[in-house]
């Protein structure tokens, strides 16, 4: 399982829109609720925080306010592949995210976990370079709801609320609304949501 991950972090093809699904070309590796009103962006510290030459790993492992996200990206032993050519875009939770399931990722964390915590990882990552405006356009195109492919072969489904708001749908119906968005990376892009995507099997 893990060898696959090198493939996703090679490939340079934006994903395509089939349908009302954008799939990027890459082999699965296969390990809250929103309001309508705008979302404010958090304080512009993050932004200023990030360095463009950074990678993804990176630039979150020196983001405090992303430092669970980072934790959990250490123990399953993905730095190396956020560090890679990519591109790649990541949908971060920032830890206030991870305050709402208290308990849950301590179970991910521990060593008999570390599949079901590569799965969760990587099913906030799809392939390719994703800016909002991308993702805005295919969520346009298709009646305001956009599925995608993420690197563990789950689906991410977006949408844009009332209030204006990019929002992230899971596949237990869970929503996140990006509260940080198109911030450049050397190897991709990177948002930051206001809560944890779970996939199918409801890891968390």
């Amino acid at each position: 399982m893990l060898g696959a991950f090198p493939v996703f972090a090679q490939t340079t093809v934006t994903p395509t829109a089939t349908g009302s699904n954008i799939t990027p070309p890459v082999s699965s590796i296969h390990p809250n609720t929103v309001n309508s009103t705008p979302v404010q962006s958090s304080p512009n510290k993050l932004k200023r925080g990030i360095v463009i030459a950074n990678t993804i790993t990176e630039n979150v492992a020196k983001t405090t306010t992303l430092s669970k996200f980072f934790n959990a990206m250490q123990t399953a032993g993905l730095t190396e592949t956020f560090k890679s050519t990519g591109p790649v875009t990541l949908f971060v939770p920032d830890d206030q995210s991870f305050e709402k399931i208290p308990g849950k990722l301590d179970t991910l964390l521990r060593p008999d976990h570390k599949f079901e915590l590569i799965a969760f990882i990587t099913y906030h990552a799809v392939a390719g370079k994703l800016t909002s405006r991308d993702i805005i356009k295919q969520v346009s195109r298709h009646k305001n709801l956009a599925t995608f492919t993420t690197i563990s072969g789950g689906k991410l489904t977006a949408k844009i609320d009332a209030g204006g708001n990019l929002v992230l749908i899971d596949e237990n119906g869970g929503q996140s609304t990006v509260t940080q968005k198109d911030m450049l990376q050397s190897n991709g892009m990177l948002f930051v949501i206001n809560a944890v995507l779970s996939p199918k099997n409801r890891l968390l």
